[in-house]
């Protein structure tokens, strides 16, 4: 066998281990070094993923008995996945560097990492099930980094529900397998077209709904926002960026081996439609910052749904699936980079007088916050016309109609996350500077050139869209 075929994963996982070792040797002082080899290390693992972007080797194809697909949904989320806990770390320098656990938290970050590229590129589903268990419990122990209250709280609340969905898919993983007589993907629809639909429902739908715990999709949604909150602030842009990449690639796997005897289509586009509402509504009276966003990645999820739900009607699906979720990740990085600058600043009237003191770091707020909404001429904007056109050709235009009233309505609560840096604070009325330290340059470097990235990264994925499609 071919490991070098494995090379972005094995980088990850041989990081992992021997960051976590080497970490357990330094002395404190020196930690660092780990966060240097961690860095390296997804750099890395990001350059050997780009060679299935670019043409080179044998793509597409399965390797280890059907197991795992070397293909661009894979390629992506090979790339896309350690870049974004590339800046995650980045991002995240006044709270990884000193910890007590600074060399742990950059391992767990790296096993996250790897389950979900794992999740993103399995053709098998006991693979899927060993992917979700390896991205899901470090994302229990990053969450009560802060050994706080209510990081202990979210902490429980995300283990709970990650149980209860987990059992959830090993369980649909259990139906499935029984019916189609073997887990690879290979084969599977024809084998399950005959099977009793009513079976096959139960277990589609139970791997679907277990997924949706990592997508942070409705209904597998609740432990987002207290995850958000209560952990720090890079912890929390990982947790909303990161693991949705790999879960919905998987997502759109299931659907495309489903037997047209299930309209798992029609599912799909109702948890889109259920993702969005309730996201927004829920973020429309939300005053921290991280809640805030929590809901709001609730919400970008069902646009990300829109395009699995046409999956088996459209051409160009899986090509706007995967274009969406690269401009969403490189947005919401941008806001929690901002976020980032200001750690003390946890409540919206916080941020009052920054647009004044920080215009630059301003402008991209604005720029991410109004991106998101979709916005022209900003990255998201361009990767909403892609999906709203590919659902409506795909024979949904009433889910792209709920999609558009969504977008409207998320502009009102993205709206208030910088009008409030325009007002001048009341004296008194903010937290003192001992409260409030703002990031170092480099944090803040971070932050204005993703939001300069949102503006830059339009035009491109633009052009690259309409050469791939005409």
């Amino acid at each position: 066998m071919d490991y070098t075929a494995l090379l972005p994963e094995i980088v990850l996982l041989a990081a992992a281990v021997l960051g976590l070792l080497g970490g357990s040797f330094l002395p404190r002082n020196r930690q660092i070094l780990t966060r240097w080899f961690s860095l390296g290390a997804l750099a890395l693992s990001a350059a050997a993923g780009v060679r299935g972007l670019n043409g080179s080797g044998p793509m597409p194809e399965v390797i280890f008995s059907a197991t795992y697909a070397l293909d661009i949904p894979t390629a992506v989320v090979r790339v896309a996945a350690p870049l974004a806990t590339f800046v995650v770390i980045l991002i995240g320098r006044q709270e990884f560097i000193g910890s007590s656990r600074e060399s742990e938290t950059y391992a767990l970050l790296l096993l996250a990492t790897l389950g979900t590229v794992v999740i993103g590129g399995t053709t098998d589903l006991l693979v899927l099930v060993a992917g979700y268990l390896l991205a899901s419990i470090p994302l229990y122990a990053l969450i009560g980094l802060s050994r706080t209250g209510p990081a202990a709280e979210a902490t429980l609340k995300t283990y709970l529900i990650g149980a209860l969905f987990g059992v959830l898919l090993m369980a649909g993983v259990t139906v499935l397998t029984g019916l189609a007589g073997s887990s690879s993907y290979a084969g599977m629809r024809e084998a399950l077209s005959t099977a009793p639909v009513a079976a096959v429902a139960g277990g589609a739908v139970a791997v679907l709904i277990g997924l949706t715990f990592k997508a942070g999709s409705v209904p597998g949604h609740f432990w987002i926002p207290d995850a958000s909150q209560a952990s720090g602030i890079a912890v929390a842009a990982f947790l909303t960026t990161v693991p949705k990449i790999g879960a919905l690639i998987a997502l759109g796997r299931l659907v495309e081996v489903l037997p047209g005897t299930v309209n798992i289509s029609l599912l799909v586009a109702l948890l889109a439609v259920a993702g969005m509402t309730v996201g927004n509504l829920a973020a429309l009276t939300q005053t921290n910052v991280r809640r805030l966003l929590g809901w709001s990645t609730v919400s970008q999820v069902g646009y990300l749904l829109m395009p699995l739900a046409v999956l088996n009607t459209s051409d160009n699906a899986q090509g706007a699936l995967l274009a969406y979720i690269v401009l969403y990740a490189l947005t919401n990085l941008a806001l929690f980079a901002v976020a980032a600058c200001f750690p003390g600043r946890e409540n919206l009237g916080d941020w009052a007088g920054v647009a004044r003191a920080h215009p630059w770091i301003t402008g991209a707020l604005i720029v991410s916050a109004l991106s998101l909404v979709g916005t022209p001429p900003t990255a998201v904007f361009i990767g909403k016309v892609i999906i709203f056109t590919v659902t409506w050709d795909g024979g949904m235009a009433w889910l792209v109609v709920a999609a558009a009233a969504n977008s409207v309505l998320s502009l009102f609560y993205y709206l208030r996350l910088f009008r409030p840096t325009f007002r001048s604070p009341p004296p008194g009325t903010l937290p003192t500077d001992d409260e409030t330290p703002e990031a170092p340059w480099t944090v803040k470097a971070v932050g204005v050139a993703l939001g300069a990235a949102v503006l830059a990264g339009a035009p491109l994925v633009a052009g690259l869209w309409l050469a791939a499609t005409t």
